[in-house]
């Protein structure tokens, strides 16, 4: 009898596609809504120059609360939804490519490395001058200035709103930088994103296959036989965020100050990074960055793991366990 232990991965040819991007756009609508807050303080603790605004995550959440309400932790995102279209062609490539890669290699871990930086390659070129724009929003406080542009008030003194801030952004990033300027920092966004998603598909094999072969032999006792995958997946998918994380940051500050301050060179921004701020400069905003990922890594998992079983073509749905 097959052990239901084994966790078999569901590939693009046991897909019923139909099912498989309706479920996808709503599961990631419902992952950007509760992880955006963290987003924008991580960007917000990396701009800043030390710590002449916000102590930390914690200390930045209570300030932007208190300053704009919750409207302030989702500066940006309208905007920023419109990253639905790449988290889409992003899943379609990571897919597809492991099955053009399983022509050359059956090793999981090239098949994951490979699609998983193609895969951010595609998305990040759909995504950057959405990134752009969101991240400038992203800004927007009241009292000092952060970013490089300011949306202009109305004539009672409030702000526009909506997709008025959006236009307003986009007609000062136009004069300022021209078409080019949408795409300030995509070098260094590739540099991020490539080895992040590149690192963390191999990294949650990696983990998963150090939980799993443990089962039967030291944690039978502590885990029934009917334990479902997914629990164990959601534990290797924190995991592997965190690793990730930590490898990438680094290049993740850097690419956020080119495209919010305007900076042209990935060189220059390291050095004067490290000259204003020194080594530690460069792990700035990673505790955001590793408390947004955990339980958005937990639900992005147990989400796209289960979307996949859910999406399972008829004949396949009984070959398959939770």
């Amino acid at each position: 009898m097959e052990d239901k232990r084994n966790i078999q991965i569901i590939e693009w040819e046991h897909l019923d596609k139909k099912k498989f991007y309706v479920f996808g756009v709503a599961m990631t609508m419902m992952i950007r809504v509760s992880v955006y807050p963290f987003t924008l303080i991580r960007t917000r603790l990396q701009v800043q120059k030390g710590k002449s605004l916000y102590h930390g995550t914690f200390d930045a959440f209570i300030k932007i609360l208190r300053a704009d309400g919750v409207t302030g932790l989702y500066r940006g995102f309208l905007v920023n939804t419109f990253t639905l279209i790449s988290g889409q062609c992003y899943v379609t490539t990571y897919e597809l490519t492991r099955k053009f890669v399983a022509d050359y290699s059956q090793s999981n871990t090239v098949k994951s490395l490979v699609a998983g930086g193609s895969a951010s390659l595609v998305a990040q070129s759909i995504t950057v001058p959405i990134d752009v724009v969101s991240q400038h929003l992203m800004m927007q406080r009241k009292g000092e200035k952060m970013g490089r542009f300011q949306v202009r008030g109305n004539p009672e003194g409030q702000g526009v709103v909506a997709f008025g801030q959006t236009k307003d952004i986009i007609r000062q990033i136009l004069r300022a930088d021209g078409l080019r300027g949408f795409y300030r920092g995509y070098v260094a966004s590739l540099l991020t994103y490539i080895p992040n998603s590149a690192v963390w598909w191999p990294f949650y094999h990696f983990y998963a296959g150090i939980v799993f072969p443990w089962i039967p032999e030291q944690l039978s006792y502590l885990c029934p036989k009917e334990c479902p995958h997914i629990v164990f997946q959601a534990i290797s998918g924190p995991l592997a965020a965190a690793t990730a994380s930590i490898l990438t940051n680094p290049m993740d500050v850097i690419r956020t100050r080119v495209q919010v301050e305007g900076k042209n060179s990935i060189i220059l921004t390291f050095r004067q990074l490290m000259a204003e701020e020194g080594p530690w400069g460069l792990m700035k905003g990673l505790s955001a960055r590793i408390i947004s990922a955990t339980p958005s890594t937990i639900v992005i998992v147990v989400g796209y793991e289960s979307l996949k079983k859910l999406s399972l073509r008829p004949e396949l749905v009984d070959s398959r366990h939770w």
